[in-house]
């Protein structure tokens, strides 16, 4: 089985949808971080404690929004220049066992 051609809209919505996933899981990393950090910096008395937090809550909203965005973009990209590539080159050989 050779794949000769990648639909670059299908692409683009699976590395999306993965990539918005990975940026999920990051954002909830760095959420934690922060909020620990500002657990910290608050049981010291300083003042700008409430902004660590604020920037916790911020990473999980905006960067699955970022790396979903991202995702997207190179999906289609990577799409659009296999598909140039594969003219010249003939495409990704694969062997595929149908036995289940």
């Amino acid at each position: 089985m050779i794949i000769r051609k990648i639909g670059v809209a299908s692409l683009a919505k699976i590395m999306g949808a993965l990539y918005g996933l990975m940026g999920l899981i990051f954002g909830g990393i760095v959420a934690v971080i922060s909020l620990v950090s500002a657990g910290v910096t608050s049981a010291m008395q300083d003042e700008t404690a409430w902004m660590g937090s604020l920037f916790g809550v911020g990473a999980v909203i905006f960067l699955p929004l970022l790396y979903g965005c991202m995702g997207v973009v190179f999906g289609a990209l990577t799409a659009w220049l296999y598909n140039i590539v594969a003219g010249m080159a003939g495409g990704l050989a694969l062997e595929v066992d149908t036995r289940v």
